[in-house]
């Protein structure tokens, strides 16, 4: 730790009150009863964060616009996009999975998108805006329910299990979801929940 005046905070998991300061680039400061993680030292962590959310962006717009993967079976063939997985599942009666596929797959992933623009441009320029603490409470609120990643394993298991049915061909939207789902998650874990409300506090003071 680098900073002279260290300032209190408390471990999100065990409630121990801490003081810490700035961390170098790659160092890493952790709670010394229950080894939670709490903060990671990241150097332009906000240029980082700001140019993967716009290449996060860029990728989930074009995962909506191509077919994501398209099957073949006794000479019918199906193609699916990812708006239609939501749809296909409302069709089929299961409304509430489809609201949930729907919600962790593209709403909540571009909420967070959002957030991370409205947060992160008023910090890199040190301009106080009336949105901060809001963008930041949605931001690491909703972060947890995003599951990118999850959704791209499971795809993968699926495609798997039904090849031995049916012939799979990914199309360009899988692979432009997988480049978002790198992003996304990189421009997440550029933005450490301690220095981000830290900045916060700065520039509306």
């Amino acid at each position: 730790m680098t900073d002279g005046n260290p300032e209190r905070t408390a471990c999100i998991q065990c409630d121990l009150p801490l003081a810490m300061g700035d961390l170098a680039p790659d160092e890493c400061a952790t709670c010394p009863r229950c080894g939670h993680v709490l903060a990671r030292g990241t150097a332009d962590r906000f240029d980082r964060a700001l140019a993967f959310a716009f290449a996060a962006v860029v990728m989930l717009v074009m995962a909506n616009s191509f077919p994501f993967l398209s099957m073949r079976s006794s000479g019918l063939e199906s193609v699916m996009t990812l708006p239609r997985t939501a749809v296909q599942l409302h069709e089929q009666g299961y409304v509430v999975l489809a609201v949930l596929v729907l919600g962790a797959i593209i709403v909540i992933p571009s909420v967070v998108l959002c957030a991370i623009f409205a947060l992160v441009l008023p910090l890199r320029s040190g301009r106080p805006t009336p949105w901060l603490v809001a963008a930041g409470r949605i931001l690491f609120a909703m972060t947890p329910w995003a599951m990118v990643e999850v959704f791209i394993i499971g795809v993968i298991v699926s495609v798997v299990k039904i090849g031995h049915m049916a012939h799979v061909i990914l199309g360009a939207s899988f692979f432009f979801y997988i480049g978002f789902a790198v992003c996304f998650t990189v421009a997440m874990s550029s933005l450490d929940r301690f220095f981000v409300w830290r900045e916060i506090e700065r520039v509306s003071a």
